[in-house]
């Protein structure tokens, strides 16, 4: 059995109740002896929790106003550094005793079985008949739009069971989100700068139905859901320019009588259209600090490839049609170009906007 005297246990907290004190009492009990609670803002009548968790040996960390599960974590996570040099990692859980304490230590376990420092998440079996049909389908349906967009193959995106040893810590607090969305990112950053994502089973607890968790689906969601909809967002504009430009101009060079009128309206479009697409992507969407030069270098192969691979589907496909047919061309080129969408989302996001190996390291 591993040491958890070497392991920060950390527990973000919004308005507890009692069960607070039993998640306490239950991973001392398996061993933990160094506890944090992170106290998100909650309101008054709720500190006496804290107080009483302090009176059990847990250190105590306050937000004077709810600032999100995110910042909580990082709150967690600069206080470990300041004050944890020596110990092995952190365990972050939840405060409403759904995370069971053989469960945490399986996992903290899992987290020394690695040769390399990973990030352990305790998955949980979404079709056990105790979930709710509501978190049942929310986790099902983001963990196949992240595997499909993304290439991230984790089967409980939101777990707030995660092991981190102290390795990787630091890169932690690098990572965007102040809210539910900060666990998301925190998957897709690992993916990004090669960070094994290890999973462990783990049991599946529901209390009330879920229904005193602090998500809330419509905004939360939006936030989780975020690099998609800001990539959705970016590729729709910059289709819209390129589809509108590629229109006009294939209409006039067919006209002028251009032998090479699909080509020529293909690259002049797809040329304007990828400055916009390039500088927002990388300023908005996935948010890269990597130099200028090599990320505009990898983008504009990226977009010489999409270029030919556009130019060449819509050529071929047009040939049944009639090499002068524009409206058969614009509808199969508004095909050809949304398969084309879901491919650059994967290789921009696993390779164009990729970290610099000096900046992983």
């Amino acid at each position: 059995m591993a040491d958890y005297s070497k392991i920060l246990v950390v527990i973000p907290s919004l308005d507890p109740d009692e069960r607070l004190l039993k998640v306490i009492k239950g991973v001392q009990d398996a061993g933990f002896s160094d506890i944090l609670l992170v106290d998100d803002g909650s309101a008054d009548k709720n500190q006496h929790f804290f107080d009483e968790g302090a009176a059990l040996g847990c250190a105590v960390l306050h937000h004077g106003v709810n600032k999100g599960k995110g910042r909580a974590l990082k709150t967690a996570f600069e206080w470990y550094l300041k004050n944890r040099q020596d110990s092995d990692g952190a365990v972050t859980i939840d405060g409403d005793a759904q995370h069971l304490p053989h469960d945490i230590a399986a996992c903290v376990d899992k987290m020394y079985q690695q040769a390399q420092d990973s990030l352990i998440l305790g998955v949980r079996d979404f079709d056990e008949p105790q979930v709710p049909p509501k978190s049942r389908f929310g986790n099902k349906l983001t963990s196949t739009v992240f595997r499909l967009f993304c290439g991230l193959k984790v089967s409980d995106t939101q777990t707030g069971l995660r092991v981190f040893p102290a390795g990787i810590i630091p890169k932690m607090l690098e990572i965007s989100g102040e809210r539910f969305e900060y666990e998301t990112n925190m998957l897709l950053v690992c993916k990004q700068v090669s960070i094994p994502i290890v999973e462990q089973r783990i049991d599946t607890v529901y209390i009330d139905a879920n229904e005193t968790t602090h998500f809330h689906p419509i905004k939360d969601s939006l936030r989780v859901y975020g690099i998609i909809i800001k990539f959705f967002i970016s590729s729709f504009l910059s289709f819209l320019i390129d589809y509108v430009l590629y229109n006009i101009f294939n209409v006039i060079f067919t006209k002028a009588g251009f032998r090479w009128h699909l080509f020529g309206a293909t690259v002049i479009a797809r040329t304007i259209s990828s400055v916009f697409n390039f500088t927002f992507n990388k300023k908005a969407v996935f948010r890269s600090d990597a130099p200028l030069g090599i990320t505009m270098a990898r983008y504009y192969i990226l977009w010489g490839c999409q270029l030919l691979a556009s130019y060449g589907l819509v050529a071929l496909l047009s040939l049944p049609f009639g090499k002068d047919n524009t409206a058969a061309q614009a509808v199969i080129k508004l095909i050809v170009d949304i398969f084309l969408y879901f491919v650059s989302f994967r290789v921009q996001q696993a390779w164009v906007f990729k970290p610099a190996d000096n900046e992983k390291k």
